[in-house]
């Protein structure tokens, strides 16, 4: 395509988003959870058509070599099915976001000021892989008003076509317009630049996947982006952790679902750690491909050396960088130089250390004696998320139906001028 088919097709979508956008403003909290309850239910319906149309993905990813985390990624089963729907279902049950007051004062001058929250308009999301993405965004955009504008990668074609089919069709039972939920078919990277300029039809772009995507669209973009980066995710191993739950803690957070951005990518470890050497051979017996810095070499001599570049890598896999540090303040300074400000873990039962690791760390989310698995829209009571921001503005951490709101400030009076 040419670079003015390119233009004419993202203004085309972008006209349509914002059509349907004014036009679903008003719906009630009612209306939007009777679409919602029908999306849950349509999903279930029709689960042997999106295996199906899944199972193209699977294969097409297969034959192209990708990774065993990106093709968990991208798997669609009965089970994760039913888990979308729930979603759907937990969504439609939060408190719409849509007219909250979060303000309400009258002024010396008999002003009434009440300020309440509203859709933020047009949102675009670009993603790689999951294709849960499409229902759970489409659902958090609908459910706070807002249109929203999906681009998906092309491992994921078939099975982010067939959601986005199901999502349109609960919407047409409605009388809806489908528009709030723009599907872009155009897998091609240049195809995106024009949306990217669009500024008086997209109110706001997230992002989400590997960093290359991230740079390309805040490069590129003249719309505010809230940036859902990777997740070098760090736990520390004080010296004081209870041994008991140090092995569990560690192999949720790595090995339950590696192709994820709240799995484990770096443990650091304190020397004097009483259960240093056990620990690292448990992780080796369980499967985990450890890359050892030279302390933990003397324990496993045949090990693979870690390398400094392999502590800023989301690896997405089994791999597991390890670190070794002397104190609670150099695993600080460790995670300050390689953190990508997802999420932060101390495993310790020292209150002083932990008050230390929590107000010396800056990143999205701080987990004390528990998985990093937990840092999650859907754990966090979101009902699901648009993604995790690693920015700090407007939103950190899981992005759900609130901060898919902005403000209107609503004044009334009776006849006043300003002197």
């Amino acid at each position: 395509m040419s670079k003015e088919q390119y233009t004419k097709e993202a203004l085309d979508a972008a006209k349509k988003a914002k059509s349907a956008c004014n036009k679903i403003r008003s719906l009630s909290g009612n209306q939007k959870n009777a679409v919602l309850k029908l999306v849950a239910e349509l999903l279930i319906k029709n689960e042997s058509e999106i295996i199906s149309e899944n199972f193209k993905d699977m294969e097409s990813g297969k034959k192209k070599g990708l990774s065993s985390a990106l093709l968990d990624r991208l798997l669609l089963d009965s089970k994760r099915i039913q888990s979308i729907s729930q979603s759907v279902i937990e969504i439609s049950n939060l408190q719409d976001p849509v007219g909250e007051v979060v303000r309400g004062v009258i002024l010396p001058n008999g002003l009434e000021l009440l300020t309440k929250r509203v859709p933020i308009g047009v949102v675009m999301t670009i993603f790689e892989s999951r294709p849960n993405v499409i229902i759970d965004i489409a659902s958090l955009s609908f459910k706070s008003g807002n249109a929203c504008i999906l681009r998906g990668g092309s491992e994921a074609f078939h099975s982010n076509l067939i959601l986005t089919r199901i999502f349109h069709e609960a919407l047409e039972s409605f009388g809806i317009d489908t528009g709030c939920v723009v599907f872009v078919e155009n897998t091609e990277r240049e195809a995106m630049i024009p949306y990217f300029q669009l500024d008086s039809l997209i109110d706001i772009i997230v992002p989400r996947g590997g960093e290359a995507l991230i740079q390309f669209v805040t490069q590129n973009s003249k719309i505010p982006v809230v940036k859902h980066d990777k997740g070098v995710t760090n736990l520390y191993v004080d010296i004081s952790a209870d041994p008991d739950i140090v092995l569990p803690i560690i192999l949720n957070s790595k090995k339950q679902r590696p192709g994820v951005c709240n799995a484990l990518e770096n443990l650091i470890l304190h020397k004097d750690y009483p259960h240093f050497n056990r620990l690292l051979g448990d992780l080796s017996n369980e499967g985990i491909d450890l890359l050892l810095d030279e302390p933990a070499l003397r324990v496993i001599p045949n090990g693979k050396p870690v390398s400094l570049i392999d502590y800023d890598t989301e690896f997405l896999d089994l791999r597991l960088s390890i670190k070794t540090v002397n104190s609670i303040d150099d695993a600080i300074g460790f995670i300050q130089n390689h953190s990508s400000g997802h999420t932060e873990c101390i495993l310790s039962e020292d209150a002083s250390s932990i008050r230390l690791f929590q107000s010396s760390l800056d990143s999205a989310a701080i987990f004390v004696n528990c998985s990093t698995r937990f840092h999650d829209g859907g754990e966090f009571g979101l009902g699901a998320e648009v993604g995790i921001s690693t920015g700090k503005l407007h939103v950190r951490g899981p992005m759900g139906l609130t901060h898919l709101t902005t403000t209107t400030t609503y004044v009334s009076g009776k006849g006043q001028v300003r002197g």
